[in-house]
């Protein structure tokens, strides 16, 4: 598993630890991690879930009116340091 992946999944047990069931999946540049946000979350349970969440690259909360809070988290993979780093149409 990329290094991406092992933090994911501490982020993703971390947040479970904290009651919200949090699912990862890797993507080709990153991995994501999610979670559903309960609507009674206290303030302190939030404190602990954005300490949890800032180790990720990104983050935020997407709420919508059909699929209630759902909480994300982006790490990205490492970038390679040979090969073709620029992919096929880097130009230099």
């Amino acid at each position: 598993m990329p290094a991406s992946g092992v933090s994911a999944a501490a982020i993703a047990a971390r947040l479970s630890a904290l009651g919200l069931p949090a699912r990862t999946e890797e993507r080709t540049r990153h991995t994501s991690v999610e979670a559903q946000v309960p609507d009674a979350l206290s303030v302190e349970s939030w404190r602990e879930v954005l300490d949890v969440v800032a180790e990720a690259d990104r983050f935020g909360l997407l709420a919508t009116s059909m699929n209630g809070r759902t909480l994300w988290a982006v790490v990205r993979k490492a970038v390679p340091t040979t090969g073709d780093v620029g992919g096929p149409s880097y130009q230099r």
